[in-house]
């Protein structure tokens, strides 16, 4: 039993330091963006903790621009709580999606957790994790990634524009490289992934773009060209279950058990 909890522990351990690793390139780039973010919460008459607080709590750069300007422009709560709701509505759908990489059986407060550090770019990474999803590995990301995402806040209300544009523009370049590292290394294995990354980029240049769409919000638009894309996909392409893989395995193991004996006779 001890040796089986030190076992666990001692993965947990490294999961959660393979997610800080990788989520360095994530923070650095929500540095940036939450540098801006931290000038405009100034420019709002918020102070650096009201905005660090804000940040810790709602992660979410759309999100918080849009409360930001409603403070500004003296909305009220409710206008601001559904603001929130809306623009932030896709985390909803990529938490219910992450929440299948979990291992079945895993408990409540590890799905919550998760589920605070959902953002498009810790979604991104944990999703691509082979097999079952660690929680500890998305803990490794998200404590890096919104360790930045808070300091570059409270920097930008604290030192306002001092920071060059070359530099917080040349920190928002290692996102777009994460990004990068996330989408190439599956597409090169899987030539259906690699389509359907296309394919996503053309549906949203087609939204941003077309008269009519580009009107919708930023969040509906994801969650719209994610069931649409993701719903086709899984149609034309479904994944196995638990129970099938075993099935191909067991099979597999008595043909090549099968193919010994006729050898040995």
């Amino acid at each position: 039993m001890n040796t089986d909890r030190k076992k666990t522990s001692a993965d947990n351990s490294g999961w959660f330091l393979r997610g800080l690793r990788n989520g360095i390139p994530i923070c650095l780039g929500y540095f940036a963006v939450s540098f801006a973010l931290g000038i405009a919460a100034k420019n709002a008459g918020m102070n650096a903790l009201q905005s660090g607080v804000m940040s810790a709590t709602m992660v979410a750069s759309a999100g918080q621009f849009s409360a930001i300007s409603l403070i500004g422009g003296g909305a009220g709560v409710l206008e601001m709580i559904t603001t929130a709701l809306i623009v932030n509505l896709r985390y909803f759908l990529m938490s219910c999606s992450l929440t299948q990489k979990l291992k079945p059986g895993t408990s409540p407060i590890h799905r919550f957790l998760v589920a605070y550090g959902v953002t498009d770019e810790i979604f991104g990474l944990s999703s691509t994790v082979e097999g079952y999803l660690n929680p500890f590995y998305t803990y490794g990301i998200t404590v890096i990634s919104v360790s930045g995402w808070v300091a570059g806040t409270v920097l930008g209300v604290v030192v306002g524009s001092i920071l060059p544009v070359w530099a917080t523009n040349a920190l928002g370049v290692a996102m777009y490289g994460m990004f990068l590292a996330i989408i190439i290394p599956p597409a090169r294995k899987n030539a259906f992934i690699g389509v359907l990354v296309a394919l996503s980029m053309a549906a949203s240049w087609i939204f941003t773009e077309a008269p009519v769409l580009k009107s919708i919000s930023s969040g509906f638009r994801v969650i719209i060209l994610t069931v649409l894309l993701a719903g086709a996909a899984a149609v034309i392409r479904p994944i196995a279950d638990a129970e099938e893989i075993e099935e191909d395995e067991d099979d597999s193991a008595l043909m090549e058990f099968e193919q010994r004996g006729v050898k040995g006779q």
